[in-house]
Parts: C-alpha cells; sequence; structure tokens
C-alpha cells in the first residue's frame, strides 16, 4: 500500500479497539510496507492482530502457517468474531474433507478471502503448492515459530522445510512470529527462514501481574491443588501432567472432591476434546486437567491460575503454559510441583533418542532444574532465560521474592569458579566444572587427566547446591556466559574478568532442597481488582446468567477488565457504557441495558457517589452499505438480487448481514429462506446451531456433512443468531 494508512482508524473499524498495544502498530506498518518482520511477544501480547490487520488491509490473500488444527478453528473462530465479518478467513487441513476444500479455493480465487491458514504438512501436498502459484499472496506469516528450532520447546521437523517451499509458491513479505524465543532460538529461526535482515520486534517478556511459585512435591500434592482450588472457588484454571494417565486420575480426584472438572489429552477422541475444551471456556467447568496438547489454541483471557502438575521439559514451555494465565491483566497465578525424581523420570525418556538431540534436552532440563531449585527472584530468572535483564531486586510477586532466603557473601566462592573455569580453558559444562570443584572421579576427568589440575577439589568444603547457586547467580549477575552453540560450556564474560582482576561484594542466597522441604507459605495472587468487589461480583453473575441464556461463552458478553472498569466508573446508562475498554456501541446496544441497570440500581441503594469524569463517546452511524441492506431485506428483495444490486458475491453479502445481526440488529430473511430451502432442512440446521456448543461455519460444515451448502449454513446461522440472541 503506497499511501500512509491510519492504522488506528483500520484497528478501530475492524476490531473496535482505541489503541495498539506494545509494537504491534510498528509491527503492522511494516508488514504492510512488504518488508520481512520477526516478532517476539509473549502470550496476551497480541501477535495475531500482527497479521490480521495487514491482511485486512494488503491486495491477496495472507497465507499462515500455523502448527495445531485446533488453533486454526480458534484463530479463524476469533477473526470472525472480532472484526464481526465471516467467510474472510479459512484454513486449509487434514481435517477438510474433498468438498469443503474446494469450497475453500473457490473463496480464494473469487478474492473474498484475506487470510488462509495452513498446516505446514498441508503446504508440503504438491496439489497445494500448484493452487497456491495461481493466487495473489500478500504475505507469509509463520506462526509459532520456535517449531523451526531443535532448541525450540515444540520442535516441528516439516517446519524446517517452509522456505524451501515458499521458494517454489513465490515470493512474498515473510513475518515469523513466536511467544518464546531465547536468542539462540531466534537466531535459528531467522537463519533457517532465511530472514536475517528482517526487522526484529522484541517486546518484554515481564508479565507483571503473574504470581510464580514452586513447591516441593511430596506425597499429598492431590489434597495441595484441592485446597488452592477451594481457596478460589468459581475461578477458571488449567492444571498441566506430563502423562495421559495423571490427566485421568487427577481430573476424576477432583470431580470426587466436588471440583467442576474435566479432563483433556490426545488420546481423547476429538469431538470429545473439542466438547471438553467448549465447556471450560463456557464456564460450565472450571478446571481442565490437560496435557501440554491442550492450550495452543485458547483465546480464555480470564484463566486465573495455572498448576504444573509435573515440572515442565523446558523454561520455554513454562513460560508459555504460564503465560495462559490472567491475559486480560488480571490476576494470574502460576504454581508449579518439583522433585528431583521427575527430572530423573524426563531423562529416562530420553534415552534411544540421537545423542546430539539427548544433550538439548538434558541442557533444557538442566535449566527448569536450576530455576525451580534456585532461591533468586523467579522473574529475574525467567527473563534472563529470554535474554532481557530485570533490574529490580524484588519483584514483590513470586515466592522467592515474598519469602526471601539470607544472603552470604560468596565472593571467595565466585573467585574459585571463574578460575576453575579457566583452568578448564572454557571447554566444559556446569555439571564437569561442579565435578572438578567436589574433586569426584569419573572416567571423564581421568580420560582429560583432570584430576592432576591444581583446581581439583578446591571446592570440596562446600556442597553441590552451592556451587550450582554461585554458578546460577554468576550467570545472572554477567559474570558468566553459556555458549548455546556448543551444549552450554561455560565461558567467562568481560565483566567476569574484571572481576577476577578487582573482585567486589558477590552475595548469594542458597538453593532451595526440594527433597526435605515441607510445606508452609500460603500463595499469594497478583490481582487486579475493581474498586467495587460486590459490584464486580453481581456483575459477574448477570454475565453468567445472560451467557447461559444465550449459550455463548460470559466472556464474549464482556471481558473480565470492562466489568472491572464498570465496577470502578459506575456507568448507569448504555451511552455511557461505551465509555468503558472492550465495550463498543454494538455491544452496549444489545447486551448493555441490563448491566447499566444493575449498576444504577446499586448505586442507588448504596449512596455511591458516581466519578464525574465520564465521558460519552459518540456511536458511529452505521455505514451505509449496512443501512441499505437493512432497508432490502425489510422490503424482502430476493438476496441473491440484492447482492447483484451491491455489487457483492453472494458470499460477501451473507459477511455484511452476519455483521448487522452480530452487532446487535435483528433482521428477518425468512422470506428467501423458505424459498432456497425446505422447511425441515431449515428446522434441522437450526436445531443444530441451539444443540452446539459453538457457531463456527467449519465445525457445521463437518457435522452437517454434505446435505447443506454452505451458503445454506451460513444463513439459518443468520436466522438463528437474529432470534436467539438479539
Amino acid at each position: 500500500m503506497a499511501q500512509k494508512v491510519d492504522l488506528t482508524k483500520e484497528l478501530k473499524k475492524y476490531f473496535g479497539f482505541d489503541t495498539f498495544k506494545g509494537n504491534q502498530e510498528a509491527v503492522i506498518r511494516n508488514v504492510i510496507e512488504g518488508r520481512d518482520t520477526f516478532v517476539l511477544m509473549p502470550t496476551g501480547g497480541g501477535k495475531s492482530l500482527c497479521y490480521q490487520l495487514p491482511s485486512l488491509l494488503m491486495e491477496g490473500t495472507a497465507i499462515v502457517i500455523s502448527p495445531l488444527i485446533a488453533l486454526m478453528k480458534n484463530q479463524v473462530d476469533a477473526m470472525r468474531h472480532f472484526s464481526e465479518e465471516d467467510g474472510i478467513a479459512h484454513f486449509l487441513n487434514s481435517s477438510l474433507n474433498r468438498a469443503a476444500i474446494e469450497q475453500v479455493k473457490a473463496d480464494i480465487l473469487s478474492g473474498k478471502t484475506k487470510l488462509l491458514y495452513v498446516a505446514p504438512e498441508s503446504l508440503t501436498k504438491q496439489e497445494n503448492i500448484d493452487f497456491l502459484k495461481k493466487i495473489k499472496i500478500s504475505f507469509y506469516a509463520v506462526d509459532e515459530a520456535h517449531c523451526i528450532s531443535e532448541w525450540g520447546h515444540d520442535f516441528r521437523p516439516e517446519y524446517r522445510r517452509i522456505r524451501p517451499i515458499i521458494n517454489e509458491i513465490g515470493q512474498a513479505p515473510l513475518i515469523a512470529l513466536t511467544a518464546t524465543a531465547t536468542p539462540k532460538v531466534q537466531h535459528d529461526i531467522q537463519k533457517n527462514i532465511m530472514m536475517m535482515n528482517a526487522a526484529v520486534y522484541k517486546s518484554s517478556f515481564n508479565r507483571p501481574n503473574l504470581y510464580y511459585e514452586v513447591r516441593p512435591k511430596m506425597n499429598d500434592v492431590d489434597k495441595e491443588i484441592i485446597k488452592f482450588i477451594k481457596a478460589n472457588e468459581g475461578k477458571s484454571g488449567i492444571i498441566y501432567c506430563l502423562s495421559r494417565k495423571k490427566v485421568e486420575e487427577l481430573a476424576a480426584v477432583l470431580q470426587v472432591n466436588n471440583i467442576k472438572a474435566i479432563a483433556y489429552h490426545a488420546g481423547i477422541d476429538s469431538q470429545t476434546r473439542s466438547l471438553n475444551q467448549d465447556a471450560f471456556l463456557m464456564e460450565e467447568i472450571d478446571v481442565i486437567v490437560a496435557t501440554i496438547a491442550f492450550g495452543m489454541g485458547i483465546d480464555k483471557p480470564d484463566v486465573r491460575f495455572v498448576i504444573h502438575y509435573d515440572i515442565p521439559k523446558s523454561l520455554e514451555g513454562y513460560y508459555q503454559e504460564t503465560g495462559r494465565a490472567g491475559r486480560d491483566g488480571g490476576e494470574g497465578i502460576c504454581l508449579t510441583f518439583y522433585s528431583n525424581k521427575d527430572l530423573q523420570k524426563l531423562e529416562k525418556f530420553m534415552q534411544g533418542k540421537p545423542i546430539a538431540e539427548q544433550e538439548i534436552g538434558k541442557q533444557l532440563l538442566a535449566e527448569t532444574a536450576a530455576y525451580a531449585e534456585s532461591s533468586v527472584c523467579r522473574r529475574k530468572m525467567l527473563l534472563h532465560y529470554f535474554g532481557e535483564e530485570y533490574t529490580e531486586d524484588n519483584c514483590s510477586n513470586c515466592d522467592n521474592c515474598l519469602n526471601p532466603k539470607v544472603q552470604v557473601e560468596a565472593k571467595e566462592l565466585l573467585i574459585t569458579v571463574l578460575e576453575t573455569v579457566i583452568a578448564l580453558k572454557e571447554k566444559f559444562k556446569q555439571d564437569y566444572v561442579i565435578d572438578i570443584l567436589l574433586g569426584r572421579e569419573n572416567s571423564e576427568i581421568l580420560s582429560y587427566n583432570h584430576e592432576d589440575l591444581e583446581v581439583y577439589g578446591c571446592g570440596q568444603d562446600e556442597d553441590e547446591k552451592t556451587w550450582n547457586a554461585v554458578i546460577q547467580q554468576a550467570l545472572i549477575g554477567g559474570y558468566l556466559d553459556k555458549d548455546i552453540e556448543n551444549y552450554g560450556l561455560l565461558k567467562l564474560t568481560a565483566e567476569g574478568k574484571k572481576f577476577l582482576k578487582e573482585p567486589k561484594s558477590f552475595k548469594i542466597s542458597g538453593d532451595h532442597d526440594f527433597e526435605e522441604e515441607e510445606e508452609d507459605t500460603p500463595i499469594k495472587g497478583g490481582a487486579a481488582c475493581a474498586v467495587d468487589p460486590a459490584l464486580y461480583s453481581m456483575l459477574k453473575d448477570l454475565r453468567k446468567k445472560i451467557a447461559k441464556n444465550l449459550d455463548l461463552p460470559p466472556y464474549v458478553i464482556f471481558q473480565d477488565p470492562s466489568l472491572e472498569a464498570m465496577a470502578t466508573t459506575y456507568p448507569t446508562s448504555v451511552e455511557e457504557l461505551q465509555n468503558i475498554p472492550g465495550v463498543g456501541s454494538g455491544k452496549a446496544k444489545r447486551y448493555g441495558k441490563e448491566f447499566a441497570a444493575l449498576i444504577k440500581k446499586h448505586v442507588v441503594e448504596n449512596e455511591i457517589e458516581r466519578p464525574d469524569d465520564l465521558r460519552v463517546r459518540s456511536v458511529a452511524n452505521k455505514s451505509k452499505m449496512k443501512v441499505s441492506i437493512i432497508q432490502g431485506i425489510d422490503r424482502k428483495i430476493a438476496l441473491d438480487d440484492l447482492a447483484f444490486s451491491k455489487g457483492l458475491e453472494f458470499g460477501e453479502l451473507l459477511d455484511e448481514i452476519e455483521a448487522i445481526v452480530y452487532s446487535g440488529t435483528r433482521i428477518n430473511i425468512d422470506y428467501f429462506l423458505h424459498e432456497v430451502m425446505d422447511d425441515d432442512q431449515i428446522l434441522d440446521v437450526f436445531q443444530y446451531f441451539k444443540e452446539s456448543q459453538t457457531d463456527d461455519i467449519n465445525v457445521a460444515i463437518e457435522e452437517l456433512g454434505n446435505d447443506y451448502s454452505e451458503e445454506e449454513i451460513r444463513m439459518v446461522r443468520i436466522k438463528f443468531i437474529s432470534e436467539m440472541a438479539n
């Protein structure tokens, strides 16, 4: 696009937001200007918008390469919900039958599809390559780009083939996005996908609202978890377990204890998984117990806690999974249970894999263990892992900062470590350095004749945990560095060399011993909350009631931050509600009356003085196109004739009508429906939407088979939404 686009205006038009978050605007501008772009943005930072908005503004179809089918369905659904448009996004993967694939291709060729999600496996099929060569591609987006790197927590070999396939299909700008990437993984992605000259946009990985805690894994973990959930009754949470068996067992234990919980793992059939996921989104259940198969495509903003029953395999996995808590900026408690035995089990799982893969796996596990056992600020350690410096001494929102261990002077210990690393010519890893310090005799040390070194056994007065703490805190302090390219060899930094010449105070706190510690401190949360908790609770109840009546997930009505704002500024009319973040004119008109009435009643009964700085937004007029479509339907003009008169494809007209009904306006297209469908057919599809947990058109096509066309299903869905939700 040659002309300068008012991106804020376009953001408001398509997504209803007033402002961009973080780097979003700069990223989108870079994509629109046709340059390669690399985006590092934590979960909840708004990655999807970085390719969704440009796809709507640029000529052609954007190809989004995405690793999970569940994620694609969720993204397509979200795209339609946020933009109030349907049919502009499609996905192409193994879940589609031949008829559905042909329909997708027809929509793309007609030019109406702006966003196409493709699984990497589907991208490699020759028929798809040949098809994509025929169309105008605005840009390629590689989502979850860490899958390219074997150092990433979710390596997918097929991701390595993306660049050759793009070269075959045809050049277009490229945007790669990931929520978790260490400097090593970032370099690996850029190198493999041949975008070393891309503009890099890196957001802070700090999530201040998340509270991190690691607890020793004793025999009564189930009891601790039940106690915690009961103390957080009614809040949404995810519990991650490594094995399917544990998922099933724990879900059963929670259910017996009257906790609304459900299991989710790859061994459960896809229909049941989908139903379980929907039940969680709809708040019919509070807790989902899952393997890491769950969550990649979950966009639930009000998950209040994430519990790791087992320690994750990598800090990247841990960061991504905990990142599903508190995405709305509210409370997010991240509780992890840790035992050395779990690490040993995970190491055993690696046996039989190629040596290089085992080495990488062991390094990732070692980082996770260091994080769990350390008494340093959790936030500081996590951010250091992702190449970001956290300068605060105390984050006040993790167990280590709220219950700090006594610090001891360790200047001499650090000197000993640095001298040992130098004596080993900076060619060995942390565990080997500690073996030398402790004077251990093993075959590796003997093969190098390192038992003859002067430093051999010089650290026998301290135990292994102390030396681990010294090295870990020296890494965070910038005295040592790990050469990730060479399996984590320890090397001195310039700061480390300077320290040896001019030693200064260096204090450490001892690591936790997770084999001896007992249960102690209560869990603390990092909640953002409303000024009026009583009103907030009433608003949540009202939201749940409306959602249940409409069979919609509660957060589709209003998200938690919107309710918190309502319980702080007390808007008492539909007009004032439009001044609340996340409440557009359509939503205010559609759902606002009951909320405004409840707030007004509460204000009067409690003699509350409302803030006097409320600004009432002007309500944007509906576009002329929408008004004329409504008038045409009122005059009962056949929809195909109406589309022709507006210069629209039939599917584009349905897009417009869907936007109208989804924004809260009731319309009646029965006169046309009865011309093109039998009454029984209309009733059949209507009944499907009445009983279904989702209005996703692709799910509907799968369920209803080949009996109905996509247009027929969409028209009945318009009737359903208009009659049932408006």
